[in-house]
């Protein structure tokens, strides 16, 4: 008991309040919207989740469209209580739960409003007494905030869902297309200690409002939870609308806490790369409001000079670039793996050159030895991130994709492949990717496939084919289709 009075006597003195005491990361969450990374109620949106770095997920109730209730799996309680257990073991959490149907469903034109509401907190219940439920109201238009009488029924119907939510020990955030201070009004017609606001930066940005000063001006009593991202353009961490260090400032001064919920910002260069979006976005998230997982692989980047560091981190990034897991923790950890490599091919090759000065027999020797004796392990550490054919991929992104566009030549060139043929073509190519990856240069690669291309000539002229004559009838091919050679 002494010892709880000194801490506390501790914290008064200090003229902070103790909610300040709390770290980055039970202060503040990140997690993603299942619908919008394309995982709506589907099982793999934790494993996804954790690729990602994130805390949680915001779950979606499911589609709604002319349905009477939710498309919602979670109803079953043998599925929820398999989609809890999997959340669980990779201990990601459900911050919220979305009734995104409602983005297009008006709320004033469904009678059943109370009943689906009541299903999303039911939802709630078994995903792990879920505290805050996320109600867009983008279905009932932007006239509504002065067209009175369905301004009247909005308001209406969410005291009566703040009601139910404040039984259920739930706030509902909802989502207008007003500021703070017609935020601050909204809720005060409403009159319920079970509605509040789900904050959505983009809506702020649209208008042209300063999200700084419209946080701070609602306050963060009346901020439940944050959609923290901006319309598809750009990521957060290109965007010049968003200042997240400003807003993380603003959140401590406010002393405000919860989840922030990737929702947009993706790259619309790349809109589809749900991986390369959202790994990108959560990580800056991370690394301002939260502590970012620190990498199990270690950059072996000490004593060696800045620039060829970042050179080398540049072309391993393009293999996670390749597996678009570039801004994930999954990502830093191959990127390190691949960097790595480069780094000890550099050293091995350095100790060669220096002792071929002595005996450079010895030098040859040893450099074989060590070559060989690394190159295992280079898959092995691979292979405790990446499946089998994702590896492939790391070797062709650092082998220049040689293997591929040697053997869809040699396909387009000879259509009479036999099966076998090109199954030899393919074990010879990628039998000399494997000793392309250790050449010391891009010209020693390339001098690596061209020894394996003339076996493969040598292989295919035994086998009864005229090469010369393949070769001119495949560029009389290839300019027929408007080609080049």
């Amino acid at each position: 008991m002494r010892i709880i009075r000194i801490i506390l006597l501790s914290v008064l003195m200090s003229g902070m309040p103790f909610f300040h005491t709390l770290s980055a990361q039970e202060r503040y969450q990140v997690g993603v919207c299942d619908w919008m990374v394309l995982k709506r109620q589907k099982l793999g949106e934790f494993q996804l989740a954790k690729d990602l770095g994130c805390d949680g997920v915001e779950m979606d109730m499911g589609g709604l469209g002319q349905r009477e209730m939710f498309d919602n799996k979670m109803r079953n309680p043998m599925d929820a209580a398999l989609f809890k257990h999997v959340a669980d073991s990779l201990d990601i959490r459900i911050g919220a739960i979305a009734m995104s149907g409602f983005y297009a469903q008006d709320l004033t034109k469904r009678d059943n409003y109370l009943a689906l509401v009541e299903d999303c907190f039911d939802t709630m219940d078994r995903m792990g007494e879920v505290k805050v439920a996320f109600l867009p109201l983008g279905g009932c238009g932007n006239s509504w905030a002065t067209d009175m009488p369905k301004r009247k029924e909005i308001v209406s119907r969410l005291h009566a869902i703040g009601e139910a939510a404040k039984k259920r020990g739930k706030v509902v955030g909802i989502d207008t297309p007003l500021d703070a201070k017609g935020n601050l009004k909204l809720l005060k017609e409403i009159k319920s200690e079970g509605i509040a606001i789900f904050y959505k930066w983009q809506t702020i940005i649209e208008n042209g409002w300063d999200i700084a000063k419209d946080m701070k001006k609602l306050g963060a009593k009346n901020i439940c939870a944050i959609h923290a991202s901006n319309t598809d353009s750009l990521w957060l961490s290109k965007d010049p609308a968003i200042n997240l260090q400003l807003f993380k400032k603003t959140l401590d001064e406010m002393n405000w806490s919860g989840w922030l919920f990737v929702e947009r910002s993706r790259d619309v260069k790349m809109v589809h790369n749900v991986r390369m979006n959202y790994g990108n976005n959560v990580r800056s998230l991370k690394e301002v409001f939260n502590s970012y997982p620190t990498p199990v692989v270690k950059l072996d980047s000490e004593g060696r000079d800045e620039k060829y560091v970042e050179t080398i981190i540049g072309r391993a990034r393009k293999a996670t670039d390749e597996l678009g897991i570039t801004w994930t923790p999954m990502g830093e950890n191959v990127q390190n793996i691949i960097a790595n490599r480069y780094f000890k091919l550099n050293d091995i090759y350095a100790e060669r050159d220096s002792l071929k000065k002595v005996d450079k027999k010895l030098a040859e020797a040893q450099c074989d030895s060590k070559l060989y004796r690394s190159h295992f392990a280079f898959d092995s550490d691979l292979s405790k991130y990446l499946k089998p054919q994702d590896i492939e991929k790391v070797k062709d992104v650092m082998t220049y994709n040689v293997v591929k566009v040697t053997y869809d030549a040699q396909c387009d060139m000879i259509p009479s492949l036999k099966a076998e043929e090109k199954a030899q073509i393919l074990a010879w190519l990628k039998e000399a990717r494997e000793l392309a990856i250790d050449a010391e240069s891009s010209k020693k690669k390339h001098e690596v496939f061209g020894k394996y291309k003339g076996r493969i000539n040598n292989y295919l002229s035994k086998r009864g084919y005229d090469l010369t004559k393949e070769r001119e009838a495949w560029y009389e091919r290839i300019k027929a289709r408007g080609g080049e050679i």
